[in-house]
């Protein structure tokens, strides 16, 4: 009898959950290196095909902006700026509203007698998410009086009110997609949102081409191809799920999805707080930079720009190690999860490191894929080495931000953000902007608050008791189980 015996409910349903693939067994006799690099091994192969879907969903709005891009100059920032408003506030539900699927799903995948318990979590999820949508949607309706509360130009605020408007019935697509990503995730199949996007993605320029160009909608045959792009993509991944793999937890629409509300709410508005903090202060940052005039905004949307492409890498680690962890705690295998995530951890700052020095190697031609201007390359040169300090915070902070996800403390993850950057990092930043540190200054703020984030999420995650947070993680799926018996 080993170690776990007598945790486990049942030993069919752990066999089961090894034979999956949902979890290795944690072998005694290998050594602790041995141990190590098999959790490596498959946080990094699941984390691969998460990190591909991500910047192929990026490059949908890259395209589209690209194509409309062409048309003028008013048309191009009109694009960008619309997109960026669009990730700071709807795109928050998709990638941050979600991860209340990830905490539930993955250990109840691995715990509950009934699957089908999972495509509830989703139905439930996708409720929650529609409530949610709303006040945003009014948001978005009347985005052009906020806008100039913001000191946007009249055109350009009415101009991306148009815009909005018509993405925003594409926009419940994107939501769509994301929570049907993370219900699959949950079950260990991270390559068909890859799968998916590798043939959306291509289209969505043509799409984007036949609608601005070939029926001569302009501007606004951006967002409306962008919004067919992302309902084709949840389609595809309905097809994926109901013909390849998923299916096996779908047991049908049920009323079981009306029941306890309150604590999906609950992670999924964390969730967006969570990843929302972070990103909206990249919104002041670039806001500032642009205040500061010269090189500076140019320079900043030549590293945002890069930092964007780069950063899908921990952030779809992170997503790796949450569904990994909520796997194993489903399992009720403490020293496995504590293992797991010391592994991520480790393994992200290494990763992280990687890009760095990368960065810094190719530090004086980096800024030439994206302009010409010498000055703004010698500016972006001298930036470079906070960006690439950024890079290993930033893995720190997606390899533990995953592992507080799996432990549905969200919450923290907020806390922790709002105090690091909008009390420590942007203040200290925006400081050294007007006092002569200028773009250097905004960054390293940014540097300072992300380190915050990284290793206060760290800590938290070092000095977890994996032994009790396992037992919340079977109470939430219990009282799951028992919500369908009731």
């Amino acid at each position: 009898m080993s170690e776990r015996d007598p945790l486990l409910k049942n030993d069919a349903r752990a066999q089961a959950a090894v034979q999956q693939g949902t979890i290795e067994d944690y072998d005694k006799s290998k050594s602790h290196a041995r141990q190590v690099l098999t959790e490596f091994w498959i946080i990094l192969k699941n984390a691969l095909p998460v990190i591909g879907s991500y910047v192929l969903q990026n490059s949908i709005q890259t395209g589209s902006v690209f194509v409309v891009g062409r048309t003028s100059p008013l048309n191009l920032s009109v694009a960008a700026f619309s997109y960026m408003f669009a990730m700071a506030t709807i795109w928050l539900l998709g990638l941050g509203g979600t991860t209340a699927i990830d905490t539930l799903a993955s250990s109840l995948y691995s715990a509950a007698r009934d699957k089908t318990r999972v495509g509830i979590v989703l139905q439930r999820a996708g409720i929650v998410l529609a409530l949610m949508y709303i006040p945003f949607a009014i948001l978005w309706f009347f985005s052009a009086g906020f806008l100039r509360l913001l000191k946007q130009e009249e055109d350009l605020a009415d101009l991306v009110q148009e815009f909005l408007r018509v993405l925003l019935p594409g926009a419940i697509g994107y939501v769509a997609f994301e929570a049907l990503k993370k219900y699959l995730q949950a079950q260990n199949i991270m390559q068909a949102g890859s799968y998916v996007l590798l043939i959306t993605s291509p289209l969505n320029i043509g799409l984007n081409y036949l609608m601005v160009y070939t029926f001569g909608m302009g501007l606004l045959g951006a967002p409306l191809a962008t919004g067919i792009t992302y309902w084709l993509s949840f389609g595809l991944l309905v097809l994926y799920t109901w013909k390849i793999d998923g299916h096996q937890c779908w047991g049908g629409f049920s009323r079981d999805a009306l029941k306890e509300l309150w604590p999906m709410t609950k992670l999924a508005s964390n969730g967006v707080l969570m990843i929302g903090t972070e990103w909206w202060s990249f919104e002041i940052i670039t806001i500032v930079a642009g205040q500061l005039g010269g090189l500076d905004l140019p320079a900043q949307s030549v590293v945002c720009t890069a930092d964007q492409i780069l950063n899908t890498i921990p952030f779809g680690f992170g997503v790796a190690t949450t569904a990994r962890i909520g796997n194993i705690l489903g399992l009720q295998d403490a020293k496995l999860a504590k293992l797991s995530a010391q592994t991520a951890s480790f393994a992200s700052i290494a990763i992280g490191l990687t890009v760095g020095i990368i960065l810094l190697a190719t530090r004086s031609v980096f800024a030439k894929a994206f302009t010409d201007e010498p000055k703004v390359i010698a500016l972006v040169s001298h930036i470079m080495p906070y960006v690439a300090a950024f890079q290993i915070a930033d893995g720190l902070v997606g390899s533990n931000g995953g592992s507080l996800r799996a432990l549905g403390k969200q919450h923290l993850g907020a806390v922790i953000n709002g105090v690091s950057y909008y009390i420590i990092g942007l203040p200290l930043g925006i400081y050294l902007a007007y006092h002569g540190w200028r773009l250097t200054g905004l960054w390293l703020g940014s540097c300072l608050a992300l380190f915050c984030v990284g290793l206060s999420e760290w800590l938290l995650v070092s000095l977890a008791n994996w032994e009790v947070e396992t037992r919340k993680a079977i109470e939430r799926c219990e009282e799951e189980e028992a919500s369908h018996a009731t």
